[in-house]
């Protein structure tokens, strides 16, 4: 398994300069910290917060020149938004025009259009409690970029051999596409994943959104070290 990991690692090591690192946020007052700690891009997770999601959009930008990604997360998939599809896209209606990129889970892919029509980047997300075995990662990925422009899939590995093939389907699958785990079992691969070709790595500036998370800091400092 070691000379495995060596010779991906070796492989791919170039992709590391091409990751992008996301704050993911529970707070818009964190968003000038994150930029000065060296995020590239804003994830507000609305399921996260109280508050009027225009005004908080408004609060990200007075603050911060980066992007921003809007998020309303499912409970089915991690977050805290309990609504039906038909609700989460009149939530997201408003924010849409002052966002670059909103997170589309697939259960609200019919709810696409205006993200669309808008000309904003579609995260076209699945986040799953468990592994999938890889033809099926690569059926998901082309599901998921049939209605998105960036595949974002989330798996939650058993072992070191699941850790692997997720390392596999990030190098063989199409570009741009998006990978980690859930949970902080194995967190380190949230390091790995990039230098494999994920697109982002989610990050966070004071209070974690998901279990395992570096904070933008440290992620920033491990980048440079793995360059």
């Amino acid at each position: 398994m070691i000379s495995l990991w060596a010779h991906l690692f070796v492989a791919s090591r170039p992709n590391v300069r091409y990751m992008q690192i996301v704050a993911s946020l529970t707070d818009p007052a964190q968003a000038a910290p994150a930029q000065e700690q060296g995020a590239g891009i804003i994830e507000l997770r609305f399921d996260l917060m109280d508050g009027d999601p225009v005004e908080i959009v408004q609060q990200c930008k007075t603050s911060s020149s980066l992007p921003v990604i809007a998020t309303f997360r499912s409970a089915q998939e991690g977050g805290r938004y309990f609504g039906s599809p038909e609700e989460w896209a009149k939530k997201i209606a408003p924010v849409i025009p002052l966002v670059d990129y909103v997170d589309v889970e697939q259960q609200f892919a019919k709810q696409a259009g205006p993200v669309k029509e808008a000309g904003k980047t579609i995260i076209a997300s699945h986040h799953s409690a468990q592994m999938m075995p890889l033809p099926v990662l690569f059926v998901l990925e082309q599901e998921l970029r049939a209605y998105g422009d960036i595949p974002k899939i989330i798996v939650t590995p058993d072992n070191e051999d699941d850790l692997i093939d997720l390392v596999a389907f990030t190098r063989a699958a199409k570009k741009p596409i998006c990978t980690g785990v859930m949970g902080a079992r194995f967190r380190y691969a949230r390091a790995i994943l990039p230098l494999f070709g994920s697109e982002f790595v989610f990050c966070h500036t004071g209070v974690p959104t998901a279990a395992g998370q570096y904070s933008v800091e440290e992620f920033v400092t491990l980048a440079k070290l793995l360059a």
